[in-house]
C-alpha cells in the first residue's frame, strides 16, 4: 500500500510569487547565466523547486518562436482541450493560452520533453505546479484581441483582457445548480475551463474536472523520474483522490488573517486522511499583510506543518521572517526543533508511504476512546507521540489545552510534566515566542543536533529521547528510525541504500535499559551515524548511577550520565492529587552507531 508518496527532506524557504509574465529561464539566458540561481544553491547544498503555471502561451511574452516550439509539436503529436472543434482559449499570467490534455496518454511523453529542456536551461530539483485546477481570469467563449495588447503590463495580472462572449447553456456549462465561489453563487465553469470542453475520447470536462490537477501531478512526476532516476518533488495546488502518492499540496491562497491561522490545522489533517500527508499552508498567509502577532503565531505553528513555506502574493508587502525581530526569535525557536526532529518526521513520511497513516494526525486518531476528541481542530499530533497546541487568537499569552490521559512532557523544556488520568483541559503559559509542544509517555523519539541546512543537519549525531509515564516502577517505551539517501524513488528496505531501526527501552525497579533492532545495516553503517546520547524522562525516586554498561561492558569516564529532579503538582488537573517528583536522566558522550545492536544499561541507587 502506498497512500503517501516518498518525500525527500526539503530545505525550507520562503517564495514569492514571479512577476506576472515573468519567464525565470528566460530572464536567466539574458542575463547569461542560465544555471546561476540552482547551481548556487547547490553549492550551500539546498534545493530548488521552481513555480511552474500550467498554461502554453499563445502570444506575449514570449517571442514568436518560443510559443512556435511549444505549439507545433504538440500540433503533430498530442492534443488540446477541445471545445466545438477547436481549441478554447482561456487567459493566465502569461496572457491567451491553450490548456494541455492530460488524459491523453501522449501529452506525459510531450510534458517529459518540456520537463527536461527546462532542466537542460536550470537544473532544478522539483516542480511547483500551481494554476492547475485549471484557472482561468476570463469566462465563456474568448479570442485574442486585435486592437490590444493582452496583457498591457499594468493593473493586477489577474483581470480578464480577451475578447469573451458567453457560452451557449448546455446542461454541462449550467446545470440546475451552483456553486459557491467566495461567497458568490455561480455556474460549474465559473473561472475554469469550460465544463463542455472535451478531453481525449471524448471525456468531458464536467465529468474529469476534478482529474485535471490529478493527471498533471502523474505526469509530472514521470517527467522527472525518467529525467534523473531519482525522487521527485512535486508541489501541487490541485488534488484528487490518489494525489498524494504523486504530489505534495498546499492549501491554496489561503489568507493573512486569524480565521485563516486556524483553518489551516483543519484543513492539514483532511488532507491527512484523504491520503495527502505531505500538505501545508501558506505561513503568515498569501494575502493581505499580516500583522506582527499573527505571523509570530503562525510561523509558530506553521514550522510543523509537514510541508512548511512562508509564500506571499507579489502584490503584498515583504513578509520574509525576518522583517520583523520578534518574528525572528519565534521562527529560530520553532524551525530549530523542526530541524531537531528531522529523523522523526522523516520517519513519519516512510510510515505515510507504507500504511497511507497521516504525518499530521487528529488526536482521536490515537486516543480512539475519548469522544471529547472527536470535534478537536486547534490541536493535532505528529505522529503518535508528539502533540502540538498553537496559540490561535490575537493577543493571548495563555492557552487552554485538552489532554487525553497520560503522561506529556514538554519537549523545548522536558523538567515541565503533565500529568492526565482523564481527558482535561489544563491552562498553559503561551508568550510571543512560545509553541507548546508535548511528548507522550511510552515513547522513543530520535532527534538530532539540527542545523542552517537539511543536509547539514542529517549529518549531525543523534539522540534518544526516551519517555516513560512520570512515576511509574515499571514501564516500555518503544521508537523507531528509517534512513536514506533522499534520492531513491520508493522508500523502502532491501536495496543496500536504507537503514531501518528500532528502539526499545525497559525500567524495572530502577534498572533501566535502553537496546536496538537493525534492518538492513549497511547504509547507516557507511555514513557513520551515532547516538551521543540518551535522555530518559519520568524516573522517579532514584538517586546516581551505580554503574553503565554498553553492550555488556561496564564503561567508566569515558562519559557522564546526571540525573534531575523536579517536583510537580497535578492538582490544576486532578482533584488531591499529590505531588510527584520527575527525575530526567542523561547518558552523554556516547558513541553508539545507529547502524549497529547495540545495549544501554545502568542500575541507579534507589532511595528508601
Amino acid at each position: 500500500m502506498q497512500m503517501g508518496i516518498p518525500q525527500p527532506i526539503r530545505s525550507r524557504r520562503s517564495c514569492r510569487k514571479l512577476q506576472k509574465g515573468a519567464n525565470p529561464t528566460r530572464r536567466n539566458m539574458e542575463r547569461r547565466r542560465p544555471h546561476g540561481r540552482p547551481q548556487g544553491l547547490h553549492t550551500q547544498p539546498q534545493k530548488l523547486p521552481p513555480p511552474e503555471a500550467l498554461r502554453i502561451p499563445r502570444q506575449n511574452p514570449l517571442p514568436r518562436h518560443e510559443v512556435h516550439r511549444h505549439h507545433r509539436p504538440r500540433d503533430r503529436r498530442q492534443q488540446y482541450l477541445r471545445h466545438l472543434h477547436a481549441r478554447p482559449i482561456q487567459r493566465l499570467w502569461p496572457g491567451a493560452v491553450n490548456f494541455p490534455d492530460f488524459l491523453n496518454p501522449k501529452t506525459a511523453e510531450w510534458w517529459a520533453d518540456e520537463i527536461r529542456r527546462f532542466h537542460a536551461l536550470a537544473p532544478v530539483d522539483g516542480l511547483w505546479i500551481d494554476m492547475n485546477e485549471a484557472s482561468n481570469f476570463c469566462n465563456g467563449l474568448c479570442t485574442i484581441p486585435q486592437d490590444r495588447i493582452c496583457p498591457n503590463g499594468t493593473g493586477p495580472g489577474w483581470i480578464c483582457c480577451l475578447d469573451c462572449k458567453n457560452m451557449t447553456k448546455t446542461r454541462w456549462d449550467d446545470p440546475p445548480y451552483k456553486i459557491n465561489a467566495s461567497g458568490t453563487q455561480v455556474p460549474i465553469g465559473y473561472k475554469t475551463i469550460a465544463t463542455s470542453a472535451y478531453h481525449y475520447n471524448g471525456v468531458l470536462e464536467y465529468d474529469a474536472h476534478s482529474l485535471y490537477g490529478f493527471s498533471q501531478s502523474v505526469a509530472t512526476h514521470e517527467g522527472l523520474l525518467r529525467l534523473e532516476g531519482k525522487r521527485p518533488f512535486i508541489l501541487t495546488r490541485s488534488t484528487f483522490v490518489g494525489s498524494g502518492r504523486y504530489a505534495a499540496h498546499w492549501t491554496g491562497d489561503n489568507k493573512g488573517t486569524w480565521d485563516d491561522l486556524r483553518y489551516s490545522i483543519s484543513t492539514m489533517l483532511n488532507f491527512g486522511i484523504f491520503g495527502v500527508p505531505m500538505v501545508g499552508s501558506d505561513i503568515c498567509g498569501f494575502y493581505p499583510a499580516p500583522t506582527e502577532e499573527l505571523c509570530n503565531r503562525w510561523i509558530e505553528l506553521g514550522a510543523f506543518y509537514p510541508f512548511s513555506r512562508d509564500h506571499a502574493n507579489f502584490y503584498s508587502p515583504r513578509q520574509e521572517l525576518y522583517q520583523w525581530k520578534s518574528v525572528a526569535i519565534s521562527a529560530r525557536n520553532a524551525l530549530g526543533m523542526r530541524y531537531k526532529l528531522l529523523p522523526y518526521l522523516y520517519t513519519l513520511s516512510y510510515e505515510a508511504h507504507i500504511t497511507g497513516a497521516p504525518i499530521a494526525r487528529p488526536l482521536f486518531f490515537t486516543f480512539t476512546n475519548e469522544t471529547k476528541l472527536y470535534g478537536l481542530s486547534k490541536q493535532f499530533l505528529l505522529g503518535k507521540s508528539l502533540m502540538v497546541s498553537p496559540v490561535l487568537h490575537r493577543n493571548k499569552t495563555e492557552l487552554k489545552v485538552l489532554f487525553p490521559p497520560g503522561t506529556w512532557y514538554n519537549l523545548f523544556d522536558m523538567t515541565k510534566v503533565v500529568v492526565s488520568k482523564a481527558s482535561h483541559y489544563l491552562s498553559l503559559d503561551a508568550p510571543l515566542h512560545v509553541i507548546n509542544v508535548h511528548l507522550y509517555q511510552n515513547a522513543i523519539i530520535p532527534m538530532q543536533r539540527g542545523g542552517l541546512i537539511t543536509k547539514e543537519a542529517r549529518k549531525t549525531p543523534f539522540t534518544l529521547v526516551v519517555s516513560f509515564p512520570l512515576g511509574a516502577k515499571s514501564g516500555e517505551a518503544r521508537g523507531n528510525l528509517f534512513l536514506d539517501d533522499d534520492e531513491l524513488p520508493e522508500m523502502k528496505l532491501g536495496n543496500g541504500r536504507s537503514s531501518y531501526i528500532e528502539f526499545y527501552a525497559t525500567v524495572s525497579e530502577g534498572a533501566v535499559k535502553v537496546w536496538s533492532g537493525v534492518e538492513e545495516s549497511k547504509f547507516a553503517l557507511e555514513k557513520g551515524l551515532i547516538v551521543e546520547k540518551v535522555v530518559v524522562l519520568g524516573l522517579e525516586g532514584i538517586g546516581s548511577a551505580v554503574e553503565v554498561e554498553v553492550d555488556g561492558n561496564t564503561v567508566e569516564g569515558s562519559f557522564g550520565i546526571s540525573s534531575t529532579g523536579h517536583e510537580y503538582h497535578a492538582e490544576k488537573l486532578e482533584e488531591g492529587a499529590d505531588k510527584m517528583k520527575n527525575v530526567m536522566v542523561e547518558v552523554k558522550g556516547l558513541e553508539l552507531l545507529v547502524g549497529k545492536k547495540f545495549v544501554i544499561s545502568w542500575k541507579m541507587g534507589t532511595k528508601s
